[in-house]
């Protein structure tokens, strides 16, 4: 199959891919913000702090690079379809069960199993969407994939508004269930990646040499997605919290504001995923930072409702316009031969190493306030991810599945330290 779909067979293949993997990384997330918007519900019930339900997200997110280690080698030597439906099971069944938690411990556990399930998804689905679109809208598509993640956290505040005034935090969780169906879809509707039948391991030890050989690759990747995650976890997740505690929101309030803000994160990652494909890869994610900087007075210490609902808005479009360059460019710098692997790893590596950000966001809240608490730290981040990613390379274009690899458009060149080697 050429990298550029001829008919509308090949575009089809392509469509019911992207569409799979969007859902799945969108019912992923859903899965995952319930928690962020039912902190002080869960605490309330289990009699515990807020800290210490902000660190199951941080467990949560802690595990995610054993689902990447787990899920991304079955991709890589299996193909990207099973392993996919897989995980689609496996994290909606312990999201169910979350809901059925008795006690802390046990709700603890869950969320870390889930944890690994959430790690799974989306390096496999990442790498399945992007080996099969064209490579000329790459970068608009990897937006529209990536932002699954947005629309995930904007269903969980839909879910937020509607279910939890009347039933409370658990039946969130139940709703939770719903990817597991997914799973049916990508057995009938999707394809297995040609890339990867082409330039699959046929033994273990052959992949184990493929991924020890990209090491450098693996800590620039890995160096890129700490900052990224610190980036988005450090706006996002301690939020919902900081309008209901310390600005006096209602549930529903909360909600609404949270909903607005996911479209500004969703319009913004289609954006600079566009513009990446005509600017570049670390032109477009570097621009989003940057401008993200200039907008945080407003959205953390606006004293207007107005004037904090427009800064959550234009903070998530530029945030999460950043993260929409990511699938493509990520993708685009690993090989073919460990794209199943690589990328999602190293980017749950980076998960791992800025998962504490809630957890200290949440006990430097208590000696400043949740505002000064994510003022300071999406500052430090925003100026830290622009470092790393000007000191990156990028391969804009590349055509997946050659031998080399050939870059369709030539990508810009920045000094610096490269991670190919």
């Amino acid at each position: 199959m050429p990298d550029t779909p001829s008919s509308a067979t090949h575009a089809s293949d392509y469509r019911n891919a992207l569409v799979a993997s969007f859902l799945g990384w969108a019912l992923d997330a859903f899965d995952f913000f319930i928690v962020v918007f039912t902190i002080s519900a869960i605490a309330h019930d289990f009699g515990k702090g807020i800290p210490a339900i902000a660190a199951t997200i941080s467990v949560t997110l802690a595990f995610r690079p054993i689902g990447a280690l787990i899920f991304g080698l079955m991709a890589d030597r299996y193909g990207r379809r099973l392993p996919l439906m897989v995980n689609l099971v496996f994290y909606s069944v312990i999201e169910v069960l979350s809901g059925f938690a008795p006690n802390y411990t046990v709700f603890l556990i869950l969320r870390a199993l889930f944890g690994i399930g959430m790690g799974g998804e989306w390096g496999v689905g990442a790498s399945l969407a992007m080996e099969k679109v064209p490579p000329r809208w790459r970068g608009v598509l990897s937006g529209f994939l990536q932002e699954g993640y947005a629309v995930g956290y904007l269903l969980a505040a839909c879910c937020y508004f509607f279910v939890f005034p009347k039933w409370g935090w658990r039946p969130m969780f139940f709703i939770g269930g719903l990817p597991a169906l997914l799973a049916l879809f990508v057995r009938y509707r999707v394809k297995e990646s040609v890339v990867w039948q082409k330039t699959r391991h046929e033994n273990w030890s052959g992949l184990g040499r493929a991924i020890i050989s990209k090491w450098r690759l693996f800590l620039y990747i890995t160096a890129l997605m700490t900052m990224m995650n610190f980036a988005s976890h450090g706006t996002q997740d301690m939020y919902p919290t900081f309008l209901k505690q310390e600005r006096g929101f209602s549930p529903r309030q909360v909600a609404t504001i949270a909903v607005i803000y996911n479209i500004g994160a969703l319009i913004g990652g289609i954006v600079f995923g566009l513009l990446s494909d005509r600017l570049g890869r670390r032109r477009a994610m570097i621009s989003a930072l940057s401008l993200g900087i200039l907008i945080i007075p407003l959205w953390a210490f606006s004293p207007q409702t107005v004037g904090l609902v427009l800064g959550a808005f234009l903070m998530q479009f530029m945030v999460q316009g950043a993260w929409g360059v990511i699938p493509a460019h990520i993708t685009e710098l690993s090989p073919d031969s460990v794209r199943g692997f690589l990328p999602g790893f190293a980017y749950q590596c980076g998960v791992l190493i800025a998962g504490s950000v809630v957890y200290l966001e949440a006990v430097f809240a208590k000696q400043v306030s949740y505002a000064g608490a994510m003022a300071l730290t999406a500052i430090t981040v925003f100026t830290s991810g622009i470092i790393v990613i000007a000191l990156g390379k990028e391969k804009r274009g590349v055509t997946f599945g050659e031998k080399e690899g050939s870059a369709a458009v030539p990508a810009a060149s920045a000094g610096g330290v490269s991670p190919q080697a």
